[in-house]
């Protein structure tokens, strides 16, 4: 990977919203056009108006490669890692919220697990419980990185 090609890194909040509009079936283009000319839905789980006035407006550029090529999010919290895989990936994960031994447990697909390794910010990882073989999901947990030492 280039550096021309490296993710850009947007907050985990403008990762739900996006993750929320990809959920209604639009094309990249669709996407995009819709959120830089505020034509986003106004009934859903979200108030897409942030993200047509944030990021769409103001960093164009990044919006459009997050669209497009992905992201990584910058800070992840482990709530937000949870509601992640609930709206881009349509899971319903476990959260565990103990203290030393904060996780989101889920089922994940290789290509499901894939995608979360690329968006979940620095400071996370995620542990094989059982390994998805096929197509048959895994089961991992998602904890902070400080747990594995």
């Amino acid at each position: 990977m280039t550096e021309s090609t490296k993710r850009v890194r947007i907050s985990q909040w403008d990762a739900l919203m996006l993750e929320s509009l990809r959920s209604l079936g639009w094309s990249h283009e669709e996407l995009i056009h819709r959120a830089q000319q505020n034509e986003l839905p106004t009934d859903g789980q979200f108030d897409y108006t942030e993200l047509a006035t944030g990021l769409a407006s103001k960093e164009p550029e990044v919006f459009v490669n997050a669209v497009t090529d992905g992201y990584q999010i910058k800070y992840n919290t482990i709530r937000g890692i949870r509601s992640w895989i609930a709206v881009a990936l349509g899971r319903e994960p476990e959260l565990s919220l103990e203290e030393g031994s904060e996780a989101v447990t889920s089922e994940l697909t290789q290509a499901e697990y894939d995608r979360l390794q690329q968006v979940l910010s620095l400071g996370w990882v995620i542990q094989e419980v059982r390994p998805a073989t096929g197509d048959t999901a895994g089961m991992y947990r998602i904890v902070p990185a400080v747990q594995t030492n």
